[in-house]
């Protein structure tokens, strides 16, 4: 095995750290993609693009809710998700007022999330751009829930997508950005249908330049960080087979996998010289998420993708989560050291490297 030449390695790390910086220099806003959008499709030159992503996060429930609207929950993590041109994460609860819990009384491994409104602008506070709203926690509070999640989410302008057929396509650097989620919910595309995964991400694809698809999957536990070979099930449910559906999603034209759903960190895999990141475990919660062992290992990954979606090169930045789910910087980097050994174990004919520090690269096995 060698490396790709050392040249091509470092062109690959300035192009994510150009990629993060060119939206700030070009001067993007809001305003700047409807801007854009008006000027046409043929003035369009896309260039590479950062996309920086976390796993579960839920700013309040009935465990509880953090004070300020949940601010300290990403304070770690708003250097990383603001740097990159798209910050995205999975939220995984509801915001409130609406409908009733699906949790009856006396309900065992039943849980629900509903956090007060206005914390979703906590999340763009943090440089959150677009959450997966493809989980298992969508329809705790059921239609009305589910409504009123994304009404707070549009005053606080945070982009969502995950229900069927929903695309949502963000621009910066000239490069249109489709995301769509999968989970295996009536709510949400559904990954084990692989005529439908095929449909949505080839619908995807003709809006956009770089197709990201994320998935919500997997059984949970702090025993769940390997990813197996066929179907996943947890609390009775099916959970998908992760494996399959990201081959499915990137042969019909994905170019991103991003995942989450086992509460765990799980390993990295390149296929096709696309990147599927299979789970970046739970980055912030309040008192509702186990955070014992490994379970308090987190992490933010920052890819960098080239204008037409191949895999340059990323960045895991660790953090430890505290007794109530916090994030803290991990000097340790517990998170890159677990990720490393995961991804060599589960996937081990895939061309990436992860040094010490957390730069995942690609390698030349000819």
């Amino acid at each position: 095995m060698r490396f790709i030449g050392t040249t091509r390695t470092a062109v690959a790390v300035l192009l994510l750290a150009a990629a993060s910086l060119a939206s700030s220099s070009a001067g993007e806003s809001p305003g700047f993609e409807e801007a854009a959008a008006a000027e046409g499709q043929a003035k369009r030159t896309p260039k590479p693009v950062s996309i920086a992503w976390g796993g579960d996060v839920t700013l309040g429930s009935s465990y509880g809710n953090p004070p300020n609207g949940g601010r300290a929950l990403l304070a770690a993590g708003r250097r990383v998700l603001e740097r990159a041109n798209i910050g995205a994460v999975n939220y995984e609860g509801t915001f409130g007022p609406g409908g009733a819990s699906k949790c009856g009384a006396g309900s065992e491994n039943c849980f629900a999330f509903q956090a007060p409104p206005g914390n979703a602008r906590t999340l763009r506070r943090a440089g959150v751009d677009i959450v997966n709203h493809a989980n298992n926690h969508a329809f705790d509070y059921g239609a009305a829930g589910w409504r009123a999640t994304r009404a707070a989410l549009a005053r606080a302008k945070v982009a969502a997508t995950g229900a069927p057929g929903e695309v949502e396509v963000i621009q910066r650097n000239g490069t249109r950005v489709a995301f769509l989620g999968f989970s295996t919910y009536s709510w949400t595309n559904a990954m084990g249908d692989d005529a439908v995964v095929r449909a949505r991400v080839e619908n995807a694809a003709g809006q956009a330049d770089v197709v990201v698809a994320f998935l919500h999957a997997g059984a949970e536990g702090a025993d769940q960080q390997h990813v197996p070979r066929g179907p996943e099930s947890a609390f009775g449910e099916y959970r998908g087979d992760s494996r399959h559906f990201a081959r499915v999603a990137i042969d019909a034209g994905a170019d991103l996998i991003l995942g989450s759903g086992p509460h765990v960190l799980r390993g990295l895999e390149l296929y096709k010289n696309r990147l599927i990141a299979y789970s970046l475990g739970n980055l912030a919660g309040w008192h509702n998420f186990g955070t014992s062992g490994r379970s308090s290992l987190s992490a933010l990954i920052t890819v960098a993708l080239g204008p037409a979606g191949r895999f340059y090169v990323a960045r895991i930045a660790s953090y430890m989560l505290d007794g109530a789910g916090v994030p803290h910087a991990d000097r340790g980097r517990g998170a890159v050291k677990l990720m490393r050994f995961l991804s060599r174990g589960d996937f081990p004919k895939s061309a990436l490297k992860i040094d010490r520090f957390g730069l995942v690269t690609v390698v030349d096995r000819d």
